[in-house]
């Protein structure tokens, strides 16, 4: 995300609908942020959501036994190499 600080910023300089929120004889501090598209924030629940499904694949939660035992010969059998 890009972010513009400017420190001290002329008020008068502000367009005119900003220079009505501020004192326009004293500078400002102007913080500008970038929107990032809304296909690409995740949500609260989102971010929650994978953190559970990592957690329950580290701790075999959701997987098959006879996926756990394919897993489990699959790493034997590179030792066998």
């Amino acid at each position: 995300m890009n972010r513009i600080v400017r420190d001290h910023y002329p008020a008068e300089r502000l367009p005119e609908d900003l220079q009505q929120l501020v004192d326009p004889n004293r500078p400002v501090r102007i913080v500008i942020e970038q929107d990032e598209p809304e296909q690409n924030k995740k949500t609260t629940d989102d971010l929650f959501a994978m953190i559970e499904a990592y957690r329950a694949t580290i701790h075999g939660e959701g997987i098959s036994r006879d996926e756990a035992v394919r897993r489990i010969r699959d790493l034997r059998d590179e030792w066998d190499d």
